[in-house]
């Protein structure tokens, strides 16, 4: 029976999704885009790649210790350790420009690029910066990844490709600099709070009165701001000898632009005001650091022409300074031709309720945030056999949004990242045993669903190679480049008899081909990429889960339907009323509808189908 199983999913596999794209990647075509007609495009269509450039490609040798003198404690540099520097850098990433381009995405997200703390940690706990998180100099490319020219290069090979460019940036914190005087080198810093440790007394309630005339965090006037003068209200702040000047630009290297109050657990108010895992948690209250903030990031889409950004820990951030910040960033883009500069934080939250993150749109004013209720509605439905009414509550929550339905055309969704862990780890995390023709069935039609459904789709590098790994961040990092990793090579990838010990760049595997297919249909049915999305079916157990998106300028339908089942499914969705015939673009449609406003489907296990209606009125959107 298991035999069976596993043939008639491999099977489904192929019939509705991989088959058709076999064909040869997209190559690029002879008249590339302008950077300007790349700046062009609104947000709303982009299919996005996202990097973390020390483990795509290592296109230059002589960078991979960065310059630092000494062993790996002191350069970050040991490929076999998944903690630390491996060598991909910036000329690797332009090399494989093809390669990503291929597949047919129109926008790179960049994991941070700035310069980083080589190592941090305690003793025997230590770790480096390759993920690019640990920042100490805003202005300067890691010299692990390569050069300012460099980057710069990478944008316009970038452009020339037609890829739009998102820097990943952070604002929150800076690396570990700053200690505390009351907490001995390499141990946590218990949070202490606002009530306990006001900013009016040293150390406390029972401390000396400092800073007269400071009216708290909640007013950013620089009048109130000056008053603040001494940081050490909670602890007492200070910077190692030697480090004293290490942050770039030097006003960062000053205590004062920072909250001070020891780590945060990511709960209640030490979420906004406690130190990230020890790193040093910037005052954004303060408008010298928002002011500082708008002047780095400013001035590298000035520079580098970048068309976007995406916003690390957004939610630990106070709301002010966004609202000052991301109207900033607009203005300068603008300023520099790009009149659709793309913004989008990260409000981590995996729950498939959709409203804690569009707060941020509505109080915050951001344009975007990552769909982190996307991505846990695809595992509840493909990773937990929940009833795909799951993903009719999520779209129903559209109009959460600020904008509503129409600015979630344009949220960047996602089913996995470099903190979560990938797709097929959370389906074997969840089900304990499943055998590899099914979680590449099951993990194949997660990335269907992303790259069909509302949204701008983010797909991590090196889904597309069919990569698992043994857990979420850095166990879900692997190496493109052959890896020297031995918790990456011990596992066989889907789809493959290959590992990561071997470099894995192969545009036949058929997840890379099934991913190049669904992009391509994105770019030839607007539909796909940017129409209006309305549900159709769906159900309390796992089957049927179907929509109708619309494409935006003539109205015309198409039906979109996946079965989450194990089982093949013959069953009837609704459809728009003035329907008639069907033509099939992916998986299999019937070629008439059943009756008006029906349809007939059968769908494979863990199946899908993409369907042009040839026959309806074009502008039927309600029916």
């Amino acid at each position: 029976m298991k035999a069976r199983l596993a043939s008639a999913l491999a099977a489904a596999l192929v019939t509705t999704a991989l088959a058709p794209a076999m064909a040869a990647p997209t190559p690029v075509p002879a008249a590339v885009p302008t950077a300007s007609a790349v700046a062009a495009r609104p947000a709303a269509g982009e299919s996005i790649y996202f990097v973390l450039p020390d483990r795509f490609a290592n296109g230059d040798t002589a960078n991979d210790a960065g310059g630092i003198a000494g062993g790996r404690l002191q350069s970050g540099f040991d490929p076999a350790d998944k903690g630390f520097y491996h060598g991909g850098d910036i000329k690797g990433l332009i090399a494989k420009l093809d390669y990503i381009k291929g597949m047919g995405f129109t926008a790179l997200w960049v994991g941070p690029i700035f310069k980083n703390k080589a190592v941090q940690g305690a003793p025997g706990q230590e770790s480096a910066g390759y993920h690019g998180y640990w920042i100490t100099d805003f202005t300067q490319v890691d010299p692990h990844f390569g050069t300012n020219a460099e980057f710069a290069a990478l944008v316009n090979a970038a452009h020339a490709h037609g890829l739009k460019v998102y820097m990943d940036i952070v604002v929150n914190h800076t690396a570990d600099v700053i200690q505390y005087r009351e907490v001995p080198p390499g141990t946590a810093a218990p949070y202490r709070d606002k009530a306990n440790y006001p900013y009016s007394r040293k150390g406390g309630l029972a401390g000396p009165a400092i800073n007269p005339g400071f009216a708290g965090d909640s007013d950013s006037s620089p009048a109130n701001f000056k008053a603040l003068t001494d940081p050490s209200y909670a602890y007492t702040p200070f910077i190692p000898k030697g480090e004293e000047h290490v942050k770039v630009p030097d006003w960062l290297n000053d205590p004062i632009y920072y909250h001070n109050r020891g780590d945060s657990t990511f709960s209640g108010e030490n979420s906004r005001f406690g130190d990230f895992s020890g790193l040093d948690d910037v005052f954004t209250e303060n408008p010298r650091v928002r002011a500082g903030m708008i002047a780095i990031y400013g001035d590298w889409i000035r520079k580098f022409h970048v068309d976007g950004y995406r916003i690390d820990t957004a939610r630990h951030v106070d709301p002010g300074f966004w609202q000052v910040f991301i109207p900033a960033m607009e203005a300068v883009a603008r300023g520099q031709g790009i009149p659709n500069f793309t913004i989008f934080g990260e409000v981590a939250r995996e729950n498939p309720d959709n409203g804690y993150i569009a707060r941020f749109t509505r109080r915050d004013g951001y344009p975007h945030v990552l769909d982190f209720a996307f991505h846990a509605a695809v595992r509840a439905v493909l990773a937990q056999d929940k009833g795909t009414d799951v993903l009719a509550d999520l779209f129903d929550g559209d109009v959460l949004y600020e904008g509503g339905d129409k600015a979630a055309l344009a949220q960047p969704t996602f089913v996995d990242n470099h903190d979560i862990g990938r797709f097929a780890w959370l389906v074997e995390h969840d089900r304990p045993g499943i055998g590899q023709d099914e979680l590449l069935a099951r993990t194949a039609l997660a990335h269907t669903m992303l790259l069909t459904l509302r949204g701008s789709p983010v797909v991590y590098y090196g889904d597309e190679q069919g990569m698992i790994g043994h857990g979420n961040d850095q166990a879900a990092r692997q190496d493109m480049f052959a890896s020297k990793v031995a918790s990456y090579n011990d596992q066989p990838l889907l789809g493959t008899t290959r590992t990561t010990a071997q470099d894995n760049f192969n545009p036949a595997h058929p997840l890379y081909t099934l991913i190049a297919r669904l992009n391509a249909l994105r770019a030839a049915h607007p539909a796909l990429a940017r129409g209006a999305q309305l549900t159709r079916s769906y159900g309390e157990k796992p089957g049927l889960f179907s929509v109708s998106r619309f494409d935006p300028v003539t109205g015309a339908e198409y039906l979109i339907a996946f079965n989450t089942s194990g089982q093949p499914i013959k069953v009837a969705s609704t459809i728009g009323t003035s329907a008639r015939r069907l033509e099939s673009l992916l998986g299999q449609c019937p070629a008439t509808v059943a009756a008006p406003g029906s349809i007939v489907l059968d769908l494979p296990a863990y199946g899908s189908a993409v369907c042009r209606v040839l026959s309806s009125s074009s502008s039927k959107q309600g029916q």
